[in-house]
């Protein structure tokens, strides 16, 4: 139980992990934008366009209304399909644009980063270290 324990503890607290959390807090915070965006935007200017009409409203009878009141009609919400629709490609292209301006950012930061140095050649002591070390592997194999 206690290995259980640190390997999920390794996990959890890894970089990725991490930054995906982060990524799905801001990735909320950002829906919530863009969903304002549709809501209270863009949905009023296609309503305007349409003459007063929102996705939302658009229907379909299926089963009208029971003469007694007895049963309530029933319908087919296709236009709050369409409004799912409008938001997702909305949300798909303002996720696409800001991808693109973290990327090139990101080109840019790696193009001005400078090339790492080789490493510097060992010592001469650090050579001789290596040498014996090998030789003691080499014995204790026999």
């Amino acid at each position: 139980m206690k290995k259980f324990l640190q390997e999920f503890k390794e996990f959890a607290v890894k970089g990725n992990v991490m930054d995906m959390a982060i990524g799905v807090i801001i990735g909320g915070a950002f829906g919530k934008i863009v969903s304002s965006l549709v809501n209270d935007v863009i949905m009023p200017l296609i309503s305007k366009v349409t003459g007063g009409a929102t996705f939302t409203e658009l229907k379909y009878e299926l089963t009208p209304a029971a003469a007694d009141g007895s049963a309530e009609s029933v319908y087919l919400n296709y236009g709050t399909f369409i409004q799912n629709i409008v938001d997702f490609v909305i949300i798909a292209m303002c996720i696409f644009i800001a991808l693109k301006f973290v990327m090139k950012l990101r080109k840019k930061k790696e193009e001005e980063a400078p090339a790492p140095a080789p490493d510097p050649e060992p010592s001469n002591q650090e050579k001789l270290l290596t040498e014996i070390r090998d030789l003691l592997k080499q014995q204790a194999n026999k």
